[in-house]
């Protein structure tokens, strides 16, 4: 396993009125960030908050393209983002305890905070398709070229990880400064990662490791 200490290239916040992030996702243009009782959009260039919708926002946050997914107590919320009219709503695997959220292949990939797992289900009926097991409590969740990344948070350290999603066995691992949590996690699809950091009220973009194509193979034959 690859161990890094994390490098954090920005922070944002804290933010009026907010006391704590939830979940996060981006959308290809703005960060999306739930706050409980609001998901909010963020400009990660200016760092202005560019505007809020009134929905329930208590966990993960995931955009398929189209649409907005928040973890909302025990249920999934599909929103429009233009309105944040709730579509529909399907069950939580983790039934309240849930944590993070994403998207990727035409499925949703939940977090099971406490239970340490992850689990992928259908975006239509909440039905479990796969559960990952890890080994820390499980915040937020992405996928970015190809690669299954987690947050962890446990007391006073938090780290993200890299994992095979067939084993979950830990490929990498950035090492968050300690006293630094990270409660939501979505990839840009580039070079960093947005962290939800809980309750701080603010959110940190981290630098995301970068390979060749030797390395990736080299990894792949680790795996």
């Amino acid at each position: 396993m690859k161990r890094a200490n994390a490098t954090i290239i920005r922070e944002y916040g804290p933010f009026p009125g907010v006391e704590k992030v939830n979940g996060v996702t981006w959308d290809g243009a703005q960060v999306w960030f739930a706050t409980g009782e609001r998901l909010s959009a963020l400009d990660p260039h200016s760092g202005e908050t560019l505007r809020s919708l009134d929905v329930a926002a208590h966990a993960g946050t995931a955009f398929d393209g189209q649409h907005l997914y928040q973890i909302a107590e025990a249920r999934i919320q599909k929103i429009d983002p233009q309105t944040g009219r709730v579509l529909a709503t399907l069950p939580a695997p983790g039934k309240g305890g849930d944590s993070g959220l994403a998207w990727a292949d035409g499925t949703l990939w939940v977090g099971e905070y406490r239970e340490r797992k992850i689990h992928q289900i259908d975006p239509q009926t909440g039905e479990i398709l796969r559960t990952i097991e890890a080994n820390r409590f499980v915040t937020g969740v992405t996928w970015v070229d190809g690669e299954l990344w987690h947050a962890t948070w446990e007391g006073d350290e938090s780290d993200l990880r890299h994992i095979d999603p067939n084993t979950g066995k830990v490929l990498e691992r950035l090492d968050m400064p300690l006293g630094i949590g990270i409660s939501g996690l979505e990839s840009d699809g580039g070079e960093q990662f947005f962290c939800g950091g809980g309750n701080s009220g603010k959110i940190r973009a981290v630098r995301r490791p970068r390979r060749d194509a030797a390395q990736l193979e080299d990894d792949e034959a680790a795996a």
